[in-house]
């Protein structure tokens, strides 16, 4: 008889608890964004937070709720943005310009001068804790493939001179390299600039001179000479205006005496 009474009793706490789990379940159940879920079925899928929302679903929720701009999806491009205006309602924005990473050196172990020979951990991040790395440039390529470690879309890779490149074509614009990189030597350039300047020297042309074959000497050749090649100096350091007509900047760069203007493709 006791065990017949302890049996129900544990059966009515359990229907009761059952009966409290199911009500709770429907009064607090959060309601599914159906629109965010279709948007996220047309998003890529590469979580790279270029958009600057945390991963897909996060920047798929904002657009549905109408926090979010249409078109900031770089890996997805137009077509994507069209999708997305389709599922909204509303015109297809204005996809942002692709910009893809570049890593401004060229300077690898022959043709930049060292300080010492780094034998810790493969991490950039790790040299550069000892004297900013063993380079004698403290601006440059690192080349611990710290960058090609963390793409998602192995779009970086190191050449047959130990330089670290990127394939435009296969970069997302996700912009993890440009984070993961101590040195900041790779920044983004839009998609279709034809050349860029492999260097990030601030150090003036004569100290460049002495560590580097390869380094942007800030001789103004390219900026003086050919004023249409979209070349400016500051600090001692080229660069390009991507916005220019850039109309002679492939005889600014068959005139750069260290060569540090360069095809971007």
């Amino acid at each position: 008889m006791n065990i017949l009474f302890a049996f129900l009793i544990i059966a009515s706490l359990g229907l009761l608890l059952g009966l409290g789990l199911a009500v709770a379940a429907k009064k607090l159940a959060v309601k599914k964004d159906e629109r965010a879920e279709e948007i996220l079925a047309v998003l890529p899928g590469a979580n790279c937070g270029a958009c600057g929302y945390p991963g897909c679903a996060g920047y798929a929720s904002a657009l549905s709720k109408g926090e979010a701009e249409n078109g900031l999806c770089s890996p997805g491009g137009a077509e994507t943005s069209a999708a997305v205006a389709e599922i909204l309602g509303i015109e297809a924005s204005a996809v942002h310009e692709r910009m893809v990473a570049f890593v401004h050196c060229r300077g690898n172990n022959e043709l930049t001068q060292r300080d010492y020979h780094y034998q810790g951990i493969e991490e950039c991040s790790g040299a550069y804790m000892l004297f900013q790395g063993d380079s004698s440039c403290k601006y440059g390529c690192l080349h611990l493939g710290s960058c090609m470690r963390v793409c998602p879309t192995n779009a970086i890779s190191r050449d047959a001179l130990g330089n670290m490149r990127v394939d435009p074509d296969a970069c997302i614009g996700c912009l993890k390299c440009t984070l993961v990189c101590p040195t900041k030597v790779i920044r983004m350039i839009p998609a279709r600039g034809s050349h860029a300047i492999a260097c990030n020297s601030l150090d003036k042309g004569g100290v460049v001179r002495k560590i580097c074959s390869v380094g942007c000497i800030g001789c103004k050749i390219c900026e003086k000479k050919f004023p249409d090649s979209g070349c400016t100096v500051t600090n001692f350091l080229s660069e390009i205006d991507y916005e220019s007509p850039m109309t002679q900047i492939g005889e600014a760069a068959q005139a750069c005496p260290t060569s540090c203007i360069v095809e971007a493709r």
